[in-house]
């Protein structure tokens, strides 16, 4: 991993984990010339899924800290996709689903939580992205958010 990268990880104590084991027919990311599909990740916390619904229990704040989880998982993906983060150019795209009641509409300020952690990690340059962030009436086994990514790669 580039050092760039591995100190901004470091200094923000994020230790990216291996790539998690679909929970159904489909796999983790795919490439495809100079471009990686990330799947889907759910909110993970603890090692579960964060469960819950926001508008109901759940907050804001505490939906930006589930969303930011997300990224950590989405980059060790990349980084098993890629080899070494220094090869990502770009990321291109995020697509958030927001576990919502029908009245929340801060599905975007949720997501922020992930786009954030990505500019953060990658410089504005390559973190900005093309971002959609929508509120869903459920997502598998109950998370209150799941993200997937696309990204540039070298």
């Amino acid at each position: 991993m580039s050092t760039t990268f591995q100190q901004r990880l470091l200094a923000l104590g994020i230790t990216l984990p291996p790539v998690g084991v679909p929970a159904a027919a489909y796999v983790p990311f795919v490439r495809t010339g100079n471009l990686v599909f990330v799947s889907g990740h759910i909110a993970r916390k603890d090692g579960k899924p964060w469960v819950g619904q926001l508008g109901a229990g759940l907050g804001t704040e505490e939906g930006k800290l589930a969303a930011r989880a997300v990224a950590i998982d989405l980059m060790g993906t990349l980084q098993a996709a890629t080899g070494d983060l220094a090869r990502v150019k770009r990321i291109v795209k995020v697509m958030s689903l927001v576990n919502s009641t029908p009245t929340f509409t801060e599905q975007h300020l949720v997501t922020n939580g992930c786009s954030e952690l990505l500019v953060e990690v990658f410089g504005q340059e390559v973190g900005a992205h093309a971002r959609s962030a929508f509120g869903v009436a459920q997502i598998p086994l109950g998370a209150c958010v799941e993200i997937e990514l696309v990204a540039e790669v070298q």
